[in-house]
């Protein structure tokens, strides 16, 4: 596990492995700093990359809000995988994690309650589906068509990350929400593969060695540019979200054991409100103020018209108000299990909105 500092540069292969780019908002101006010399209280956090996914993070580091709220701005543990950050965060070894809302179940279903205290984002964006431009091009433009073996010429190889990684979790989902030509789903025709991070998802695409991949917005605007696929599922569009999802899906939530809230409310407090706070600020900054302040400590490997687009493709998908509405947990449980848990667990023992309303009436924008 490495230890990233919140002002390291990140390279071009682990940005384009983040599963998704979360989307950061807008923030209140002109609050006063709280004891930024001295008797600022430690604090530790962890997220898979330094991306726009946990934008959050990062604004609430480069504006100085982790002090603002009299903690020290965390020198994140960024292992590259949202596995380790689970593992960081089970262990103690972190307080405090930014991941995909799979995480904290996961920890709870095996004897350690976690609890998500805030959720950033209301789509996965890492559910979009780009088949083969060939195929594209000889008639798979829809989900459905995946199950045509005479358009695609065999099963359908189907590449997420990993199996069991977050794009399986999502892709699969779609494909048994979604009817074959014969009654059957989409996912009884299709053979799902692991296709690895982002060079050889991409290279396997490019090659014919796999007929669709799961994608994160880089990879479908790479697939598209150098013209080598097609999306034919993309959660850009709201419509075709809802008509598999439902509706929104708390996707990408902060979260802490329970342990932590039981100790240590008020440090609970001073990260909800300082990821809150980031989440406003970006609401309200334009798309360029959010690149001045993130491109060159981040992402300074990327062109600035890369990460532009990503601030500009997450704003469709943030969750401005940070809230876990029950309806919306219920929704997402019906992904989840049984493909990424074995059971569900109760809402209230999985989710704690006390700090985001106490973050929302502090500071109402």
């Amino acid at each position: 596990m490495t230890r990233t500092s919140h002002a390291q540069p990140l390279t071009r292969r682990r940005f384009l492995e983040a599963a998704a780019l979360a989307g950061v908002a807008s923030a209140v101006g002109g609050l006063p700093a709280v004891g930024l010399a001295q008797g600022l209280r430690p604090i530790s956090a962890s997220h898979s990359v330094s991306t726009f996914v946990y934008g959050q993070h990062l604004v609430a580091a480069q504006k100085k809000l982790f002090e603002e709220e009299g903690v020290k701005t965390p020198d994140f543990i960024v292992p590259g995988g949202g596995a380790k950050v689970v593992q960081a965060l089970a262990a103690g070894q972190v307080m405090f994690a930014l991941g995909d809302s799979n995480h904290p179940l996961k920890i709870t279903e095996k004897g350690k309650d976690a609890l998500m205290i805030f959720a950033t984002d209301t789509r996965c964006s890492y559910a979009n589906i780009v088949a083969r431009k060939e195929l594209f091009d000889r008639g798979v433009k829809s989900v459905e068509a995946l199950a045509d073996q005479t358009l695609v010429g065999r099963k359908a190889v189907v590449a997420a990350t990993a199996i069991g990684s977050g794009t399986y979790v999502y892709g699969v989902y779609v494909l048994k929400n979604t009817k074959a030509a014969d009654g059957k789903t989409v996912n009884d025709h299709v053979e799902w593969v692991g296709g690895g991070a982002s060079t050889t998802m991409l290279g396997g695409l490019k090659a014919g060695k796999f007929d669709a991949i799961m994608a994160v917005p880089e990879w479908q605007s790479a697939a598209v540019g150098e013209g080598f696929g097609q999306p034919i599922y993309d959660i850009a569009d709201e419509k075709s979200w809802n008509r598999v999802f439902g509706g929104p899906i708390p996707v990408t939530v902060g979260y802490v054991l329970k342990e932590t809230i039981e100790k240590s409310p008020d440090l609970v407090q001073a990260y909800v409100n300082a990821c809150y706070r980031a989440q406003q600020w970006i609401r309200k900054a334009k798309d360029e103020e959010v690149v001045d302040l993130l491109h060159k400590p981040y992402m300074d490997t990327f062109k600035r018209e890369v990460v532009l687009d990503s601030v500009r493709y997450y704003r469709t998908i943030f969750d401005w108000d940070f809230l876990i509405e029950e309806k919306d947990y219920e929704r997402g449980m019906k992904v989840w299990v049984p493909t990424a848990l074995d059971k569900p667990i109760p809402y209230a023992r999985a989710v704690d909105m006390s700090f985001v309303k106490k973050a929302q009436a502090k500071y109402k924008s």
